[in-house]
């Protein structure tokens, strides 16, 4: 029988977990996208009330299976029990190949960039830059050397906090609970000076916005996505269950308690960006926590603004470096993974192979993308599995009727039913913009196809697996 991890991860931990994994970059960069997008104030505080709504249902859904389940791997585990083998597979080799690994790398990255308000990284001369590339299908040319110092910086970082974890999980979640108290603390600090000492206006709050009918709806919807990668990683905390102390209670209260503590820090974030700035400034505005809070701050509030999303991206970082890997390791200890990566490290007893699998991988995510490119592969390919764990649901109340739950989804069978609906309209609207900027020539692929693709290559995978655990 596999070694099974320590449970050593209390109620504070796994608040920090679902804190510090969802808040990472995207409320100080997405804001002013989204609201050139929807050019009303109020429709984006709306929007991410929408988003954080959206993703509650799924957090009140996904607690069940989580509670019933308290094994580490997660939603893997959950898949296994849904669906079978097979999905479950897929689930986990897309985790690994596209939206784990590729979330932290463009969290990591996104620390890199700020870094350099204050050290400047080391760039080569650009005919160096593009001496050496890598021609992808699909993609193009993608040249591992450009922004060398960001990216350098970046996998520094991941290897750092891959340390961190390999020799001892207390001491990652200690840096967890620190990092996440950390941020909401800058953050309130942030909203309290912009409210307290900035230049604002409750006058910011009147601006009409711009649409109407059908259009208005395409806008909300496309805004939704960014204020989707806003609470991704929402689900972390079940990747560690099985080492939660009392999974049973600490499971559902830390996933609902923490994302209830982010959706009202992005609110009020919001709330204090339009209150200093016009709607159109923010949707112009390329630092617009930083333009932001100049009033409150002065000069010094862009160096405020970088130290914040540093600390919010490293933590952020640390937590999906914590969680993630427990995916590959639960399918290594199933079997139908490389065997070594299931295997405890003996004097740490944390899953060190698949914690340094995972980091090489990323480190080569790094090297071969930017951060649009990786966050726009992603979000597609998590949202069709947040779908599928509502229905798993639904499943198992099926197929378990009589099995203990110590946690029972609120408002069954209407939350998940809802929470499946609106993921499936997200994701044809999502697929049908992505087509249409295709053809427009507006993006050199189909981001959603493309992360669906590489979740496809893991079919033959699983064939191999399986044949090779029969043997």
């Amino acid at each position: 029988m596999a070694e099974k991890l320590n449970r050593t991860l209390g109620l504070t931990s796994t608040i920090s977990l679902v804190v510090g994994g969802i808040i990472g970059s995207a409320i100080f960069m997405k804001p002013a996208l989204m609201a050139s997008q929807l050019g009303s104030p109020w429709l984006l505080v709306l929007v991410w009330a929408i988003a954080g709504g959206i993703t509650f249902l799924g957090a009140l859904t996904n607690a069940e299976a989580a509670a019933m389940m308290p094994e580490t791997g997660g939603q893997y585990i959950f898949f296994k029990k849904m669906f079978g083998s097979f999905i479950a597979f897929l689930y986990g080799w897309a985790a690994f190949a596209v939206f784990n690994t590729a979330g932290n790398a463009s969290i990591a990255y996104v620390f890199s960039i700020y870094t350099e308000y204050f050290v400047r990284l080391p760039r080569l001369p650009k005919e160096t830059e593009l001496l050496f590339y890598v021609h992808v299908p699909g993609i193009g040319k993608i040249f591992p050397l450009e922004n060398i110092g960001v990216k350098s910086l970046t996998i520094m970082l991941i290897w750092l906090l891959t340390f961190v974890n390999y020799r001892s999980t207390h001491s990652a979640d200690r840096v967890q609970i620190f990092f996440s108290f950390l941020k909401i603390a800058s953050m309130l600090f942030l909203v309290a000076g912009i409210f307290l000492f900035g230049k604002g206006t409750f006058e910011h709050f009147n601006h009409p916005g711009p649409y109407s009918g059908m259009a208005l709806i395409l806008a909300v919807v496309t805004a939704t996505s960014g204020a989707f990668w806003g609470y991704d990683g929402w689900n972390n905390i079940t990747f560690v269950a099985g080492e939660i102390k009392n999974p049973q209670r600490n499971i559902a209260l830390g996933l609902l308690a923490g994302l209830l503590i982010v959706v009202v820090v992005y609110l009020l974030l919001n709330l204090a960006y339009i209150y200093a700035l016009p709607i159109n400034a923010i949707a112009s505005s390329s630092f617009v926590a930083s333009d932001a809070a100049s009033g409150a701050f002065g000069f010094g509030a862009g160096a405020l603004i970088a130290l914040m999303v540093m600390i919010s991206t490293f933590g952020a970082t640390n937590g999906n470096v914590l969680a993630t890997a427990r995916v590959t390791f639960a399918m290594a200890q199933e079997r139908i993974f490389f065997k070594t990566i299931g295997n405890v490290h003996s004097k740490y007893k944390t899953p060190g192979n698949a914690l340094v699998l995972h980091a090489v991988w990323t480190s080569l995510l790094i090297l071969s993308g930017s951060f649009d490119m990786l966050t726009d592969m992603l979000i597609f390919v998590s949202w069709v599995f947040y779908a599928l764990s509502a229905v798993g649901v639904l499943v198992l109340r099926k197929k378990m009727p009589d099995a203990k739950r110590p946690y029972k989804t609120w408002g069954y069978p209407f939350v998940p039913i809802a929470f499946i609906a609106i993921s499936l309209f997200f994701l044809g609207i999502t697929l049908y913009n992505d087509i249409s900027n295709y053809l427009n020539g507006t993006t050199p692929l189909i981001n959603s196809l493309f992360g669906l693709a590489l979740t496809a290559m893991g079919i033959p995978l699983y064939f191999y697996f399986k044949r090779k655990a029969n043997q």
